[in-house]
């Protein structure tokens, strides 16, 4: 990987911990100690996590079968993404981030155990579902960004983008493992019991966190205030073409193609005609290509030819998501979100790392808000929007529109890249970065 100016260094090994030597290939980030105690912590909690998420979404359907109430909780789960992401990201860039990351660790957990006290109470009711939705969007708001940043501190720019792809990896691996458990944990003894496992599943990662060695966390000098700070963000995404298009492409995606897993639910009952089994086994064939995607960026050893990798994924995501569409069967279902998973993961994972890439130390974490309110925070009203045409049209109808649309996402970025010619490597690299 070309060297990158001496202003962007990372932090010497002994700061963070990192062990002499270390192999090559995708296991060398392993050499980093502190990464070592995140990814243990992150590969017991993400499939806690994923448990949670298809819980929730077949207990708002079963209480009140509805495609409009699923939409609208996607909308309340994600909105505080949207609007909040902007000041977990200058807090990320001016406060201890391991603090940070450990009280949004606490909040999580106790949020899911409160999920899971009602449930397996009986007490539950829709509004309760979404207020701990909504509370848990808000904490993710400073987690997201905070946990976005925090990599580059752990592992430094050079290991960068094996550690992304290898979180994309994990999560992914996650991803086929927490929906299959919880489609059977709900079908033998309830969704209690998923935000119960969830809730415990917190404990390993806020212990690694409490455990890592880094150096200690300097204030920076007094500055602009948030507010400042959130505009001198916003400014800087907006004159560089590269962060500017990629942030386009990542939120245009996210709001057409998010409500294919919001609508999921829907699709197992009405149009495959399954069950809670039936809708984890949709979201682990999605999780099998996401990995798929996942391990493949891993295996890169720098960010070479990323913007064509995005553009790729961009055309892939569209093509299986309109086949997706046109599924009337389990096993034809379960093929087309293979595809469907590794196109998102790809894209979404290449886009941040190109935007890490690209931006100066100084910004990274206002930049990485800015990408969790695209990736993310544009999902409530890709949520509200496909739950209001689902029930209007039907899912498969609005399925086959999302993909469509997104195929018109893929030529746009594909022309823009095309019309910058042999500058995007440089830009990939880190160069051009104002």
């Amino acid at each position: 990987m070309p060297p990158f100016p001496d202003h962007h260094a990372s932090s010497p090994p002994g700061a963070s911990g990192d062990t002499p030597g270390g192999s090559s290939g995708p296991l060398r980030v392993f050499r980093h100690r502190n990464y070592r105690l995140f990814f243990g912590g992150q590969a017991i909690s993400l499939p806690g996590t994923w448990m949670q998420s298809m819980a929730q979404s077949w207990l708002v359907y079963r209480l009140s079968e509805s495609s409009f109430v699923l939409g609208a909780l996607g909308f309340a789960a994600q909105l505080p993404l949207f609007a909040l992401s902007v000041f977990g990201g200058a807090l990320a860039d001016s406060h201890d981030r391991r603090a940070i990351l450990v009280g949004t660790q606490v909040a999580s957990m106790l949020l899911a155990l409160t999920a899971a006290a009602l449930t397996m109470t009986d007490l539950v009711q829709v509004w309760h579902v979404f207020v701990l939705a909504t509370a848990l969007g808000m904490v993710n708001a400073f987690d997201v960004p905070t946990r976005q940043s925090f990599v580059m501190d752990m592992v430094g720019r050079e290991d960068l983008p094996t550690a992304i792809g290898l979180n994309s990896s994990m999560f992914n691996a996650a991803r086929v493992i927490g929906p299959t458990l919880a489609g059977l944990m709900v079908a033998a003894a309830g969704e209690g019991w998923c935000f119960l496992l969830n809730g415990v599943s917190f404990v390993p990662v806020i212990a690694g966190l409490l455990m890592m060695r880094l150096p200690a966390h300097v204030p920076p000098p007094p500055g602009p205030s948030t507010l400042q700070r959130i505009r001198e963000g916003l400014g800087f995404a907006v004159r560089h073409e590269g962060i500017r298009t990629t942030l386009l492409l990542v939120g245009a995606t996210s709001l057409i193609a998010v409500n294919y897993s919001v609508l999921m639910p829907v699709v197992a009952d009405k149009v495959l005609g399954g069950n809670a089994r039936t809708l984890g086994l949709l979201l682990g064939a999605a999780g099998a290509g996401a990995l798929l995607g996942a391990l493949c960026l891993a295996s890169r050893r720098d960010s070479k030819g990323l913007f064509r990798w995005t553009l790729y994924a961009a055309m892939g995501l569209g093509a299986s998501l309109t086949a997706f569409a046109l599924c009337r069967s389990v096993w034809t279902a379960l093929l087309a979100l293979v595809p469907v998973g590794m196109g998102m993961v790809v894209l979404m994972a290449s886009a941040n790392t190109l935007l890490q890439i690209m931006s100066p130390d100084a910004y990274r974490g206002r930049v990485m808000a800015l990408f969790s309110m695209m990736f993310l925070g544009m999902g409530p009203f890709g949520s509200l929007l496909g739950g209001a045409m689902a029930q209007a049209l039907g899912p498969s109808t609005t399925l086959l529109l999302s993909g469509i649309m997104c195929l018109g996402n893929a030529l746009w970025f594909g022309l823009w890249l095309r019309r910058r010619g042999d500058g995007i490597e440089d830009m990939a690299r880190g160069g051009n970065r104002d």
